[in-house]
C-alpha cells in the first residue's frame, strides 16, 4: 500500500514570520516545528531567502510556515532580500511580527501596516523572553512572550495562531462536487501528454477526483479519444464533463450541448482566485492589437517540453484570434512584475501550486493597474470560440462577462 500523500502547499494555511534581523525568527520556526528547519546564527542576516516548512498544526491541520529575511537588511544584497520578503506578504494568510522582547519601532509599525493593508491578521511575538521581561504595549493585536531558546511560551504561541487563523480558510470550498449531485457522474477528460508527470496525474485532476469522492459523486476518467465511446455506453448523460483545456475543441464536439462542460483550469480559477474577475478580464482579449505585450504567468516551475501550453499553444491561439503579432513575456513561480503598465493583458495559469491569497493579491494588483487578467482555460475557450459554453456551469460568471462586454462597448 502506498503512503498517504501530504497536503499540497497550495492548500495549506500560509503563516509568515517577519521582523528585523537577528530577532530570532529562524530559531522561533525551529522551536515551533521542533526541527532544525532554518540555520540559526548570532550573525545578523543569516536567512537570505524565504524558508518554507510544511507541518500539521492541530486542530487547524496542514499549514506552511515561511521564515523571511530581516526587513532592515542593508546594501544591494539586502535590498534583494527585502524584495523577496515583501513578496511573501502577498501570499500569507497570517502574519507573525517577531520582536526582540517586544521592542517596537518604525520597522515593526510598517510591517503591521502592510499586513493590515492586505487584510492579513497579525500577532506580535516578543522573543528572547529568557533574557528579561518583554516590553508591553496595547497595539490592538495579540502578543505572546516566548523564548525560542528554552521553549517558554511556544504552546501559548501555537494557541494564539489557532485563535487568529482566518475562520473562512478551512471552509467548505469545493472544486467541483458542488456541480455534481451525490450519486451522479462526472466525466474527467485527462490527456496524457509529454509534460504529465510519469505515473501520476497533475494536481487539479487529483483534486477533482478526491473532491467528487468527498461529495459522494462518481468520477469516470478517460483520455480525449475515449470520450465519445464512453458517452455512447452510458444509459443516461453525466452531470458534468471536465476536460483539460488543451482538448477543449474535441471535447466540445463530442459532448452534447445539453451536458454541462468546463475545464480543470476554469475550475481552478474559481477555487484559487475569483472566476468572475478573470472572466471579466477575458473581455480584454477583444482590445488586443498588433505589438501589444501579454504577460503569461505560471506559479509552477515545470520545464517546458514541446508544445508547451503557456509558451506555444496559448500564444499561437491568441495570435490567430487577434490576427496580428503579439509580444509574449513569461514569468514563473514567485516572480510577478511590480510594474504592470507595459502589459495589455495578463494570462495566468490555474495556480494549482500557489495559494489563494497570492492569487487574490495578483488579481488586486492587476485591477489597480487597470490591466485585465484572465486564466489559461478561459483564454483557450475564448480564442477557440467556445467561451460561453465552457462557462455554462457558472451563470454568475456568464453574467459578469456580459456586463464587462457591454461596458467595453459603451
Amino acid at each position: 500500500m502506498s503512503a498517504m500523500q501530504p497536503a499540497p502547499k497550495s492548500l495549506r494555511l500560509h503563516i509568515g514570520l517577519f521582523g528585523r534581523r537577528n530577532v530570532g525568527k529562524s530559531a522561533l520556526l525551529n522551536a515551533i516545528t521542533r526541527q532544525q528547519v532554518s540555520i540559526v546564527s548570532a550573525q545578523a542576516g543569516t536567512t537570505t531567502d524565504p524558508v518554507e516548512k510544511p507541518m500539521e498544526l492541530l486542530p487547524l491541520g496542514p499549514v506552511l510556515f515561511v521564515d523571511t529575511a530581516g526587513v532592515d537588511d542593508e546594501g544591494a544584497l539586502g535590498e534583494q532580500r527585502i524584495a523577496r520578503t515583501q513578496a511573501v506578504l502577498d501570499r500569507v494568510d497570517l502574519g507573525v511580527i517577531v520582536t526582540d522582547r517586544g521592542a517596537w519601532g518604525a520597522f515593526e509599525a510598517r510591517l503591521l501596516e502592510q499586513l493590515q493593508a492586505r487584510k492579513v491578521p497579525a500577532l506580535v511575538v516578543a522573543n528572547k523572553a529568557d533574557l528579561g521581561a518583554p516590553e508591553t504595549e496595547d497595539r490592538g493585536l495579540p502578543q505572546v512572550a516566548v523564548s525560542a531558546l528554552d521553549g517558554t511560551g511556544i504552546l501559548d504561541l501555537r494557541e494564539a495562531l489557532l485563535a487568529l487563523a482566518p475562520s473562512d480558510f478551512f471552509d467548505n470550498r469545493r472544486l467541483v462536487s458542488d456541480l455534481v449531485p451525490p450519486g451522479e457522474l462526472a466525466v474527467l477528460v485527462v490527456p496524457i501528454d509529454k509534460e504529465a508527470p510519469k505515473g501520476r496525474l497533475i494536481l487539479p485532476q487529483v483534486m477533482a477526483i478526491r473532491d467528487l469522492l468527498d461529495g459522494e459523486a462518481m468520477a469516470m476518467v478517460v483520455q480525449e479519444r475515449e470520450l465519445a465511446p464512453a458517452l455512447a455506453r452510458m444509459n443516461r448523460p453525466p452531470a458534468l464533463v471536465v476536460t483539460d483545456s488543451q482538448a477543449f475543441l474535441k471535447v466540445a464536439a463530442d459532448v452534447p450541448r445539453s451536458v454541462p462542460m468546463t475545464s480543470f483550469s476554469i475550475l481552478m480559477s474559481r477555487f484559487q482566485g475569483d472566476l468572475a474577475e478573470q472572466v471579466r478580464g477575458a473581455a480584454g482579449i477583444e482590445r488586443l492589437q498588433g505589438g501589444d505585450r501579454v504577460l503569461m504567468a505560471e506559479t509552477c516551475t515545470h520545464h517546458p517540453v514541446g508544445e508547451d501550453i503557456g509558451r506555444v499553444k496559448i500564444p499561437r491561439w491568441l495570435t490567430q484570434y487577434v490576427g496580428a503579432k503579439l509580444e509574449f513575456v513569461h514569468v514563473q513561480g514567485r516572480d510577478f512584475p511590480s510594474d504592470l503598465a507595459p502589459y495589455r493583458l495578463v494570462v495566468h495559469c490555474g495556480n494549482c501550486t500557489g495559494n489563494r491569497r497570492e492569487m487574490m493579491s495578483r488579481l488586486h494588483r492587476c485591477r489597480a493597474a487597470g490591466v485585465p487578467i484572465t486564466n489559461y482555460g478561459l483564454t483557450i475557450a475564448y480564442s477557440l470560440g467556445i467561451f460561453e459554453r465552457a462557462l455554462g456551469p457558472f451563470p454568475a460568471a456568464l453574467e459578469a462577462f456580459a456586463q464587462a462586454r457591454a461596458g467595453a462597448a459603451i
